[in-house]
């Protein structure tokens, strides 16, 4: 089943495709996922081996899917103990087969050093 996430005016809808047209299946509000359309069908599998620094965008009982740079990976969900939080820029590592998220460090500034 085909499945995205619209994000605008605040809110987040997940629709499913069904016979050509988009419906909506959830409407909630879009925390700090950023405006746009989100493929969810489209997110390769999370590799292991690497670590995966993003926004998450959506989770459900089957998976936990985050925005890595212009893309979208998937994670699966029985990984984690505990599913990180929508909207929450986290990185996401592997140790022992099992997913550990931890909020991801990154600088905001305003362009002017001081």
């Amino acid at each position: 089943m085909k499945e995205r996430l619209l994000v605008m005016n605040g809110q987040k809808i997940l629709q499913h495709e069904q016979e050509g047209r988009w419906q909506n299946d959830k409407v909630e509000k879009a925390g700090l996922v950023k405006p746009g359309i989100y493929n969810l069908y489209l997110a390769s599998q999370a590799d292991k081996t690497k670590t995966h620094d993003g926004v998450i965008l959506h989770a459900d009982r089957d998976s936990v899917f985050q925005q890595v740079g212009k893309s979208v990976v998937k994670h699966d969900r029985v990984d984690f103990l505990k599913a990180p939080a929508t909207g929450s820029h986290s990185s996401i590592t592997y140790d022992q087969g099992k997913a550990v998220a931890s909020a991801a460090s990154h600088a905001l500034s305003r362009g002017v050093s001081r």
